[in-house]
């Protein structure tokens, strides 16, 4: 499903009745490579972030990324291949903008194995978190400009490294948000077509108690990502469209006024985790 918010100024491919305040005030957030951006954030969300490939490449072995303070990051090997994006019409919970299209995704690609966490974020920020959440949950309040600023600054900081040369950090268009999650798929969530399916895999609002938890406590996907169901909403790289778009590697509209999130959170309904 996916999700339309007016105004959305900014979460790879990071970012529930989803920690969604709205936020007047304009942040200036401080890189830790000295540099500083403003950011004006109406709605906030989660973060997930992948690495892809400039070039066409084969991977077959899950990457781990030491960041400056120690703290590791794990990106999961997703292959090139085609998929049907969207919605059969008999679909429960189903919106009108999600008439099925082929998509081929026609590079392989690296998606981080979970939701970007607190530790992570603030490894490349010397601001607070703008969630205040425990290290090992995913960092919340954070918008889509935001999401995008961590992800050019870890870039920075592995190329100075000598890593990941010809590479880049950036949020998964909405195409390969849907391929990762489904990971081969075709039913309601990556787990089955039933809430006890959907269950194993997501924190949503049928479980008790009030915000995210930590990441991976839930049964990952066949391509070993975990809670691309519930826990917290995840940006995409795309402006939201009404409609979905196919082809070889669809990257949505040119322009809008809003940008695509997927996954749902832990306050979601059932229909609002789909796939």
């Amino acid at each position: 499903m996916k999700v339309l918010v007016k105004l959305l100024v900014c979460l790879f491919c990071v970012v529930s009745l989803a920690i969604s305040c709205v936020l007047g005030a304009e942040f200036d957030f401080a890189l830790k490579d000295g540099s500083t951006v403003s950011i004006n954030t109406d709605v906030v969300k989660f973060l997930r972030i992948a690495d892809v490939a400039k070039e066409e490449r084969q991977h077959s072995e899950p990457i781990v990324l030491t960041l400056p303070g120690g703290t590791k990051m794990e990106f999961m090997p997703i292959p090139a291949g085609t998929f049907v994006m969207g919605s059969p019409k008999d679909e429960d919970g189903r919106d009108n903008n999600e008439d099925q299209v082929q998509v081929n995704i026609t590079k392989s690609f690296y998606m981080g194995k979970t939701e970007v966490t607190e530790a992570q974020f603030l490894e490349l920020y010397d601001d607070d978190s703008p969630s205040g959440n425990k290290d090992n949950e995913p960092v919340a309040e954070v918008s889509w400009n935001e999401a995008m600023e961590y992800c050019e600054a870890l870039t920075r900081w592995a190329h100075k490294q000598g890593k990941f040369l010809g590479w880049k950090f950036t949020l998964p268009t909405e195409a390969q948000w849907e391929y990762a999650c489904r990971a081969g798929t075709t039913t309601m969530y990556h787990s089955g077509n039933k809430r006890r399916d959907l269950k194993r895999v997501a924190r949503y609002c049928e479980e008790p108690g009030w915000g995210v938890r930590e990441v991976a406590q839930k049964e990952p996907n066949a391509f070993g990502l975990y809670d691309m169901h519930g826990n917290g909403w995840e940006w995409c790289l795309d402006w939201y469209g009404s409609r979905l778009q196919g082809g070889d590697n669809p990257t949505g509209p040119k322009s809008g006024s809003s940008r695509v999130n997927r996954g749902g959170g832990w306050s979601s309904s059932a229909q609002s985790c789909r796939s």
